[in-house]
């Protein structure tokens, strides 16, 4: 466990040192936010029938989203990337390491720094500013706090699984585009989910990207009853696992035919 822990450690670090990106990080999912609520909003003064969500639920549900928002695994890793295409990743296999599980940790640092540096001055801002108030029980702040992590390690995974596609490819470039337009729009961070029309709902609500921001989220608002929440925290580790066995599985495929030339 030692290794990995160090592993995390130092790519924390090293990530926090992206100050001046992450307060551009602010400012533009700030005003994402804005757009994002304007059109909901507009959405419900126009609509004349019963809606799955209430105006009072949206403040909470778009500035918490926005605020942890690199959390969902919307691109690679980088560095892991330029490993696999340059031949690097031959020294991470010679490591007295895990490879699966050293990934793993870089992707924990990944998906918990740049949203640290966010997430705490949007938060502040939208709860002193923007109408985000608390959740409705302190149940559903437990459920929404438990929900948040396993989202984390269910991104984690996702990052992982990611990363290892780039055995099969030249830059990973399709893979990242591909899988950044399916996590935004099925995790809720386009629209809430439960404004897809009721014929789709088994389909988002099945995949694994409704775990990422919309089940953590609603929890938050009561949206999701506290007393509902064993459910949704069972399908979210559910995933998670089943992520981690076929990222395990794939990489382990994939270096058993890795070719890796050069010097």
């Amino acid at each position: 466990m030692t290794p990995y822990l160090a592993v995390v450690s130092a790519r924390f670090r090293v990530l926090l040192q992206y100050r001046a990106a992450a307060f551009a990080g602010v400012v533009t999912q700030t005003f994402f936010g804005f757009v994002r609520l304007a059109i909901l909003l507009a959405f419900f003064r126009a609509a004349s029938g019963p809606q799955p969500m209430t105006p009072a639920d949206l403040p909470a549900y778009i500035w918490l989203g926005q605020a942890m928002f690199q959390m969902v695994p919307w691109s690679l890793d980088r560095e892991v990337a330029a490993l696999v295409r340059t031949g690097g990743v031959s020294y991470e296999l010679l490591r007295p390491v895990d490879l699966y599980n050293q990934w793993f940790a870089r992707a924990l640092a990944l998906r918990t720094a740049p949203v640290l540096l966010r997430a705490l001055p949007m938060v502040v801002l939208a709860a002193a500013f923007f109408g985000l108030g608390p959740p409705p029980s302190a149940a559903s702040g437990l459920a929404f706090a438990a929900s948040v992590a396993a989202a984390l390690l269910l991104s984690c995974a996702l990052t992982v699984l990611l990363n290892v596609t780039l055995m099969w490819t030249l830059s990973g470039e399709g893979v990242s585009q591909l899988v950044l337009v399916t996590v935004i729009v099925f995790s809720g961070l386009v629209i809430p989910l439960p404004f897809f029309p009721d014929w789709f709902q088994p389909v988002v609500t099945a995949l694994p990207f409704a775990g990422l921001m919309d089940t953590p989220l609603r929890l938050y608002t009561g949206n999701i009853p506290a007393t509902d929440a064993v459910a949704f925290l069972t399908r979210q580790v559910a995933w998670t696992l089943a992520l981690v066995l076929a990222g395990r599985a794939l990489l382990a495929r994939g270096t058993r035919r890795l070719v890796i030339h050069g010097g």
